[in-house]
Formats: C-alpha cells, sequence, structure tokens
C-alpha cells in the first residue's frame, strides 16, 4: 500500500516540475493573463485542486470505512473530523476552480491513483475487526503526509492568499493528526 503512496508522490512532483517548466519558458497567449511568475501560479493552482480533489475524497471515503468499523472513540473523532474538514476544503476548491478556471474542475475517476486508493480501500473494508485501526491509521499516515508534502509544494509556489491559507490549513491540521495517530500507535500496538 505505501509504494502506492509514494508512487503518488513522485507523479505529483513530477506534473509539478513540468508545470514550472511550462508555465515559466511559455509566452502568454492572452492579454488578459497574468504576467510572469502570476501565470506560473495559476497553473499550480489549478494543478493543486486538480489533484487535491481526489485526494481528499479518497480519506473522506478511508474515513467514512472508519465510521463503519472502528469500535475506538479517537478513531471515530478522527474520522469524523477528516470528512469535516475536507469536504468543506473541496467545496471551497470546486468554487475557485469554477471562478479562476471557468469550467468544473475535470473528474479524476481513473489511473494510478484512484486504483491504489480502491486497494487501500479493499484492504480497509476487508481488514478484521481486531486489525482495522491499526490499519486505518498506517494507511492515513502516509496519505496525510503526501496531502502535506502537496501543499508545501504549493505554498512555495502560489501567488494566491486563498491558497497560502489553505495549504497552511492543510499543513497544521494534517501534521497535527498525523502526530495523534504515530502517538496512538505507539501506545495501542
Amino acid at each position: 500500500m505505501k509504494n502506492i503512496y509514494g508512487i503518488g508522490v513522485l507523479v505529483f512532483a513530477l506534473g509539478i516540475g513540468i508545470g514550472y517548466l511550462l508555465w515559466g519558458v511559455e509566452e502568454p497567449r492572452d492579454a488578459h493573463m497574468m504576467q510572469g511568475g502570476s501565470m506560473m501560479s495559476q497553473g499550480i493552482n489549478q494543478h493543486f485542486i486538480v489533484q487535491m480533489i481526489p485526494h481528499h475524497e479518497g480519506a473522506i471515503a478511508m474515513a467514512k470505512v472508519a465510521l463503519e468499523k472502528s469500535k475506538r472513540p479517537e478513531i471515530v473523532s478522527l474520522a469524523n473530523g477528516i470528512i469535516e474538514a475536507q469536504e468543506a476544503e473541496i467545496t471551497k476548491m470546486q468554487g475557485w476552480y469554477q471562478e479562476w478556471f471557468g469550467s468544473a474542475p475535470p473528474a479524476f475517476g481513473h489511473g494510478m491513483h484512484m486504483e491504489g486508493m480502491e486497494g487501500d480501500l479493499d484492504a480497509l473494508r476487508s481488514a478484521a475487526p481486531e486489525e482495522f485501526d491499526r490499519e486505518f491509521i498506517e494507511q492515513m499516515i502516509p496519505h496525510h503526509e503526501m496531502a502535506v508534502m502537496m501543499a508545501e509544494m504549493l505554498q512555495a509556489s502560489t501567488e494566491r492568499q486563498e491558497m497560502e491559507t489553505l495549504a497552511d490549513q492543510i499543513i497544521t491540521s494534517q501534521s497535527r493528526e498525523i502526530q495523534m495517530m504515530r502517538s496512538w500507535l505507539a501506545a495501542w500496538y
């Protein structure tokens, strides 16, 4: 499972790098487009939203399985928090995408990331009751780590205050949740 996240991180990082190259060397095609770094920032914002929405949807799906299967109040509370925070962030990102790019974000229903996510969800759904919480934590930690990495890359590149604020929120909340889950692993297993 962890290899899928590593591959996803690599694919995302390569996408950002290619985006830098393309946006950095291309001349503006439209007089209304922003100049210089702002144009590159728009590409990064667009790429981030297209990647983070399905990433958040994956975390929400995992959290919903936790609501069904976990007996630990700590996991249930974490799952509820993930669902609430990430649904709100998805709504924001969808609105910004529509406003900034003139359409709804493209659907991301296939490819390696989604196949890996389905495999992870299957592992969660089929985990024995006594193993579920550990499986959930061991999947959610790298999932959160990837989101933090993506947000840090965004933070280094965006010129939009809304996106910088979102990146800060993701980094702060998910880093806190990673530490909490690591402490649970140490205490419970």
